[in-house]
């Protein structure tokens, strides 16, 4: 009997035991449990309101502008999390001045028709009628126009006959000066660049589609700036979709606003006005508006570029109107010249890819057939490869 009793309190002892352990880890789950709901609840961190968060924001919580849309919703932990801030890396373009010099060799290459291959023919001697008339032809195939080319053949018979000589170097200094005189150098071709009566000159960019247009603004935008003027851009052609995109990447290149639609098939004339607005508001030199390519016999879109003019003549006069013209096109680029010279008054040339092309007489028909100067020349893709136009170098490169 006393050892049932023994065996008892040990199981009794057990018990007690066990009955204490448990109740310290109660207390001890109870206690954890208690202590945590008396402090500050875990949060996650603030996150301003962005796509796909339907929770209010704060009424403290910072406004986002424009600027931010693109911009990373969640606040950074701390000032060492943010990235350095980059600066866009803004071109210095190349001086105008020495442009044409530097690109002559790539002149001199695509007018041989009209240079070398002439002085062949008038050097070789014993030039009769036949000759003569070769002469003219190569002329006339070189774009010179048949009325310029008449008068060329004209002056220079008369002074082999009355010199008597076809020695090459002298009818080289012959063949320059009655080229110079057909190119004009007495035309004005100064560009429209300085800020007029407190207000910026204005140039309208106009032309047909596929003559480089857009990209001859983004360069003439180089030149101006090379010149340490003060641009705003217009981004007027509304129809290509690419073109304000375009546009505004030549600008940034070299530090220049563009002033654009934010959407396809806008009222070219409400960017073109706002264009000039923000100019004289930024008291730019100069405001370069570009407008959509269109084609001469369109009368349309003729009629829509009278009111792009009209439209920013409400706000400031139009100081130049730039036709820019494929020289590749040769003669058929003057019917397109004139179409465009009764819709708006056009002031100056800008002749595209005069490298890609054998035909430089373009320079002196085009003249003749406007009454108006050849001002800028493109000589290749690259961006300082827009050169204000020199009578005489341009005659000293088709020459070389």
């Amino acid at each position: 009997m006393a050892r049932v009793i023994d065996q008892l309190w040990e199981w009794i002892a057990i018990a007690v035991g066990l009955l204490l352990v448990l109740g310290g880890v109660l207390v001890g789950l109870v206690r954890g449990r208690g202590g945590r709901s008396r402090s500050a609840p875990a949060r996650r961190p603030d996150v301003l309101p962005g796509v796909g968060d339907d929770a209010e924001p704060p009424r403290d919580a910072p406004k986002r502008s424009v600027q931010d849309a693109g911009s990373v919703d969640t606040l950074p932990a701390s000032p060492a999390t943010l990235p350095e801030p980059t600066t866009p890396t803004i071109e210095r373009p190349e001086a105008p001045a020495g442009r044409l010099q530097r690109l002559r060799a790539r002149l001199s290459r695509s007018n041989s028709a009209l240079g070398q291959g002439l002085l062949a023919l008038l050097s070789r001697g014993g030039l009769d009628e036949a000759a003569w008339e070769e002469v003219e032809d190569t002329l006339i195939a070189s774009d010179l126009g048949v009325e310029a080319s008449t008068e060329l053949v004209a002056k220079l018979r008369a002074r082999v006959k009355v010199e008597g000589t076809t020695d090459e170097n002298t009818v080289r200094g012959w063949l320059r000066e009655d080229l110079l005189a057909l190119v004009d150098p007495s035309l004005d071709r100064s560009l429209a660049d300085s800020r007029v009566d407190g207000r910026p000159a204005v140039i309208l960019v106009v032309g047909v589609n596929g003559t480089g247009k857009t990209t001859t603004v983004g360069k003439l935008a180089r030149v101006l700036v090379a010149q340490d003027k003060d641009v705003v851009l217009g981004a007027a052609d509304t129809f290509r979709a690419a073109a304000a995109d375009q546009l505004e990447t030549w600008g940034a290149r070299v530090g220049v606003p563009t002033v654009r639609s934010d959407r396809d098939g806008a009222d070219p004339a409400a960017v073109a006005f706002d264009a000039v607005k923000a100019g004289a508001e930024l008291e730019a030199d100069v405001v370069l508006v570009d407008t959509a390519g269109r084609l001469h016999n369109k009368v349309g879109l003729m009629d829509e570029l009278g009111k792009v003019k009209r439209v920013i003549e409400k706000q400031s006069p139009i100081d130049e109107v730039l036709l820019v013209l494929d020289a590749t096109t040769g003669q058929n680029g003057l019917r397109q010249a004139e179409v465009f010279a009764e819709v708006v008054n056009v002031t100056g040339i800008v002749l595209t890819k005069l490298d890609g092309t054998a035909k430089g007489g373009i320079v002196v028909s085009v003249q003749r057939k406007l009454g108006v100067p050849v001002k800028l020349v493109g000589l290749g893709e690259g961006p300082d490869d827009l050169a204000p136009f020199d009578p005489e170098a341009f005659v000293d490169a088709i020459l070389a």
